[in-house]
């Protein structure tokens, strides 16, 4: 969810430009405490949060469990922290000369955390199966432009599209062939120009082959590739790492251990931050946030920066709550929502208000894609709303998740809607993100539901397609647009990084028309910890580097 490249012939693209054409920005700001007399070893504790799922990493596309998981598991590619900047970590090679057919060669000797040796098949085997819709797998949308993934899919109705004439026709994708022990080949159905800078990502991580023998128990104790290895999982309570002996990787852990403990809310955590009873929050409640308390409360305990996250407020299905399916009563939403004011008075201006659906901090964005809509303006908002015949519903719920800060924020935007519209509008707390999402993919939620995006990878088409494709894991809204989804696969096969580009930021510009989720604002992440602790950076993804703490 959120690194030594070789240099080959892609359309006149190095390896290299292939890897960095979808790189951002580290953003402003700083990050990073410095690490003098710092020791290695020792144990530190994170604020964490609960898991949707098993912690399998094609199901898990959430940052509660996609945090520990990055820890836990090496992949093809590795971020950097502070850029993003994409370069091979288990990769030995990715070459392609036509940006369809890849070869992907791994290095000899990374190991699993069973003492097992990483091989091509782990890959493909991982891949086949997050693919393979019977699984129903989260992250298997991520292998959909690999040749063969149609016929993995299911086609029936009801309950159980699996079923009868509705099953899928393969469980393997034909476009994926290990080649020897150390190499296989990609194909994927369309050119993809920027396929190398995915594979970082937590749903193309490698299984052991343990995995297949019990997947269910493998989610509880997932035996991953990283520097970290799961020790254990007390739902509710805490996951705790430990340091991998036998990591094989550049970016070994300094702490011997790493207690993720749950939270229901931001305020706990902090205090707790406060009274050095816990090491590292990756979020400041918005008490905290008025007046720059939290810089006098943790003085050189505190960073803050620039990140690949935006905020949306995005709405029901049409056929769930019909009475906010209009497109102009979207946009009339949108425009009541006073940006600036809430930024100003809730986060003490650590957020940017949005003008589009990608962030800045990603090569491609384009300022100004929402245009007036994103624009506080009740006068217009209004006059919109008038002409799309009014709000038919009796109030409109903005529903969040409780264990985590967006009481107030919520209740603020809602009291925009409500003064420059008229319009009963009420913010509405679920107990926990993983019950709040399985809520969402239930579509039992009506109005309007806050979700942030934190980028997988660092390119614009992330912020698109996972969120907004017909059919996509992420896609809540059920938005589907078909002149939408044909330029995310023009923008995908053009070999020229500004072309592609050029046609995702057309893609964008049609959510304005049809506006299936409202852009709220872009993230500055902000992070406090204890006086025991020392070396935390906020990565390019917002979320904490764990190898790089380390105890005083």
């Amino acid at each position: 969810m959120r690194g030594t490249t070789r240099t080959v012939a892609v359309a006149a693209l190095s390896a290299v430009a292939l890897l960095a054409a979808g790189c951002g920005n580290s953003g402003s700001g700083s990050d990073t405490e410095t690490t003098a007399g710092s020791k290695t070893g020792g144990e530190i504790t994170i604020r964490g949060c609960n898991p949707q799922n098993p912690l399998v990493p094609s199901n898990t596309s959430e940052t509660c469990g996609g945090n520990v998981l990055d820890a836990v598991f090496a992949k093809l590619v590795h971020y950097d922290p502070e850029t993003a900047k994409p370069a091979n970590d288990i990769a030995e090679s990715i070459e392609t000369t036509d940006n369809q057919n890849f070869t992907i060669k791994i290095k000899k000797g990374y190991k699993f955390h069973d003492g097992t040796e990483v091989k091509a098949k782990n890959f493909v085997d991982a891949w086949n199966y997050a693919a393979y819709a019977p699984n129903a797998q989260g992250g298997g949308y991520f292998m959909t432009p690999i040749e063969g993934y149609g016929d993995l899919q299911c086609t029936g109705d009801g309950e159980d599209p699996c079923a009868g004439a509705g099953k899928a026709k393969a469980d393997k994708l034909t476009g994926l062939a290990v080649t020897d022990d150390y190499t296989f080949t990609i194909k994927t159905t369309e050119k993809v120009s920027n396929l190398p800078v995915r594979l970082g990502y937590t749903a193309f991580a490698p299984l052991p082959d343990v995995f297949f023998t019990d997947p269910k128990a493998f989610g509880d104790k997932p035996i991953g590739t990283g520097p970290f290895k799961l020790d254990s999982w007390t739902k509710e309570q805490s996951i705790v790492l430990s340091k991998f002996a036998d990591y094989s990787g550049e970016f070994k852990a300094k702490v011997d251990k790493v207690t993720f403990k749950i939270y229901a809310d931001a305020d706990a955590a902090y205090n707790d931050v406060l009274a050095n009873n816990l090491d590292v929050t990756d979020e400041i409640p918005a008490s905290a946030l008025i007046d720059d308390k939290y810089k006098s409360d943790l003085p050189e305990r505190n960073a803050q920066k620039e990140t690949g996250v935006i905020q949306y407020a995005e709405f029901s299905p049409t056929k769930v709550d019909p009475n906010v399916a209009d497109p102009k009563i979207r946009q009339a939403i949108s425009m009541a929502i006073d940006r600036p004011t809430i930024i100003k008075q809730i986060f003490n201006n650590t957020r940017v208000p949005a003008t589009g659906w990608v962030s800045p901090v990603v090569d491609g964005y384009k300022a100004e894609q929402c245009g007036e809509f994103c624009k506080y303006d009740p006068a217009k908002a209004k006059a919109l709303l008038a002409e799309a015949g009014g709000y038919k519903g009796e109030k409109l719920t903005l529903s969040y998740n409780a264990d985590a800060a967006h009481k107030e924020w919520t209740e603020a935007t809602c009291n925009s809607i409500k003064q420059a519209l008229g319009i009963e509008c009420v913010a509405t707390g679920v107990v926990d993100f993983s019950t709040y999402l399985k809520q969402l993919e239930d579509r039992k939620m009506k109005g309007l539901f806050r979700l942030g995006w934190q980028m997988d990878y660092p390119a614009i088409e992330n912020f698109l397609a996972p969120v907004f494709a017909t059919g996509a894991d992420s896609n809540y809204m059920d938005y589907s647009n078909p002149a939408f989804d044909k330029l995310l696969v023009e923008g995908a096969a053009a070999t020229d990084p500004a072309a592609s580009n050029a046609k995702y930021q057309e893609a964008e510009a049609l959510l304005a028309q049809d506006m299936p989720a409202i852009p709220l604002w872009y993230g500055k992440t902000t992070m406090g910890w204890s006086d025991k602790v020392t070396g935390v950076k906020i990565t390019a993804f917002g979320t904490i580097d764990l190898a790089s703490i380390s105890l005083k």
